[in-house]
Formats: C-alpha cells, sequence, structure tokens
C-alpha cells in the first residue's frame, strides 16, 4: 500500500494547493505533523493563499546553480515524488479510495489533536495574560493607595501645625492682655485711696441719737466693676473688671472675645445718658467713668459713634 505523500495528504484533508504547497516547502518536506504546524501558525497571513514561490537559487563557491520551477505546484510534487522513487511497488501500485479514506481520516484526527493543543495552548497563555493584568491593576492600585495615603498624611500634619500655631498665637495675645492690665495697673494706680478704706469702716451708733438709730450708713465703695457689652449684632458679653482698669481694657476684651470683623475700628458707648467715649476717656480709670459696679456699653462703628 502507497502512503500519501504530504502535499496529498493536505489537499486530501481540504487545503488548498497553495496553502499546503507553501506549508511543504517551509518546512523542508519533513512530514504532515510540521506542515500542519506551520499551517495552524501562519493561517491568519495575509498572504497565505497566494501562489507559492520558491526562492532563487544561492551562489556557492565558483559555480553559480540557479534553479527555476515553471510551476511553484510541480516543483514540490516532484520533492513528494523523490521520496518514493526507491520504491517502485509503491509506484506502481496506487493507494485505493479507502486507504485513502483510511489515511485521510488519521490525518485529521491527528489535525483535531493539534488544534486541540494549540486551543489549550492560547487558552493558557490569556489565563497568564489575564494573571499579568490584574498584578499590574493591584500594584497600581497600591501605589494609588500610597500616594492618597501620603497626601492624607500631609495634610493631617499641617493641621495640627496650623492649630498649634494658632493656639501660640493666641496664647501670646492673652499675655499681651494680661501685660498690659499691670501695667495700666501699676500706671494709674491699683489700690483704692486711703480716705476710702477708712471710709468703709463701720461707724459705731452715737448714744446721744435722740431716735435710738444709728447715723444714716454710708456709700459703699467696690474695687470691681461688672460690665454687659452689646455687640454690633446684638449679641452680649459679659465680664468683671478692676475698678481703678481703664476703659481700653474693656476695649481690648472685646476685640478678642467678641464677633467685631477683623480690622473694623470701633467705640464704647452709655445707652443712658447717652454718651460716646472719646480716645481720652480710653486711658481714664471705669471708677472714674461711673462704670462701677455695673454698666451696660454698646459697640458701635467709630463713624457712627462720632456722627452721634
Amino acid at each position: 500500500m502507497a502512503e500519501l505523500t504530504t502535499l496529498e495528504s493536505l489537499l486530501e484533508m481540504g487545503f488548498g494547493r497553495n496553502r499546503a504547497e507553501k506549508a511543504v516547502a517551509n518546512t523542508g518536506n519533513q512530514g504532515i505533523e510540521q506542515a500542519m504546524d506551520w499551517l495552524m501558525e501562519h493561517e491568519n497571513d495575509p498572504d497565505i493563499d497566494e501562489p507559492y514561490v520558491p526562492p532563487a537559487g544561492n551562489l556557492l563557491g565558483g559555480d553559480t546553480d540557479q534553479t527555476t520551477a515553471g510551476d511553484s505546484g510541480e516543483a514540490v510534487i516532484a520533492e513528494e515524488d523523490e521520496l518514493y522513487s526507491d520504491n517502485p511497488e509503491a509506484s506502481r501500485r496506487p493507494m485505493t479510495e479507502e486507504e485513502k479514506r483510511e489515511q485521510v481520516k488519521r490525518l485529521e484526527e491527528l489535525m483535531r489533536v493539534k488544534q486541540a493543543e494549540r486551543r489549550e495552548r492560547e487558552r493558557a497563555e490569556e489565563v497568564e495574560r489575564e494573571k499579568q493584568r490584574r498584578r499590574q491593576g493591584q500594584e497600581l492600585q497600591q501605589i494609588r493607595q500610597k500616594i492618597q495615603d501620603d497626601e492624607m498624611k500631609k495634610l493631617a500634619d499641617q493641621r495640627r501645625r496650623e492649630k498649634m500655631e494658632d493656639k501660640m498665637a493666641r496664647q501670646r495675645v492673652k499675655d499681651k492682655i494680661a501685660r498690659d492690665r499691670e501695667e495700666r495697673a501699676q500706671k494709674f494706680g491699683g489700690g483704692a485711696p486711703p480716705s476710702t478704706v477708712t471710709s468703709t469702716q463701720p461707724t459705731p451708733p452715737s448714744p446721744s441719737s435722740p431716735t435710738g438709730q444709728g447715723p444714716p450708713p454710708t456709700k459703699k465703695e467696690y474695687d470691681e466693676s461688672r460690665i454687659q457689652v452689646r455687640l454690633l449684632d446684638g449679641s452680649t458679653i459679659n465680664a468683671v473688671f478692676k475698678a481703678q482698669e481703664p476703659l481700653a481694657a474693656v476695649r481690648v476684651y472685646v476685640q478678642m472675645n467678641g464677633n467685631t470683623p477683623e480690622g473694623q475700628d470701633f467705640t464704647l458707648l452709655s445707652p443712658y445718658p447717652r454718651h460716646v467715649y472719646t480716645e481720652l476717656d480710653m486711658e481714664k480709670p471705669l471708677k472714674e467713668l461711673g462704670l462701677v459696679p455695673s454698666a451696660v456699653l454698646v459697640v458701635t462703628k467709630k463713624s457712627e459713634g462720632s456722627a452721634l
């Protein structure tokens, strides 16, 4: 029984002649498996169905051998025939149709196995590419998360620094107010005059009083003043000051604890009797201005106070 040549087997399996001739030529006529592998690897080539053109002859030594094939199919068939030139029995008795079908069936089964192996290989490659893509995505997500965490850490550090600086600034202002109060107390005298101290002592009842009652009580001297300040928005704040503190201490307290806009110049006034305090009044003690033991002051814009 004569075996089909590689070219004949490929043609029997349904491959086009151009494809079959290229597969046989490019695999060096090494067998049907190599030819089928080549066809599966190059089935998507744009020139796969173009006629096969054998390469030009090579220059060997000093002689030039140039072989020209008029028909590419005949050249490939000639190569196939050389394999069976030593087998006269095969050349004399061609294969029957049943033998051809059996051999084609074996080749088709081999083709299906090759295709299954190729699909499995491509599936494994696709799985590996998907794994690689996921690894890259996870690495990218980790990088983004790290950048975000670093930014959040920087923002948190910056906020902590800002809060600390704000706290220190407020402490410096409070210290300055305390120093200013001490300086003003030393400047204007922190204690009450001696006559005030003696006048506060109780006077024993006079035995010669015709009514049997003591003398009228003396006026009490206060060393503190409770001030209520009404702000620009109608809200109020309360504070206690020394009677000898200047009115400027009240203004500084309003600047620090009120909701007066920054840079807003304002002054104070008494609603009843109505009196707008000037810069000269700011240096006078609260007692001298009649704001002891308690008083109500109103914050007003400086331009409005001047107009009033």
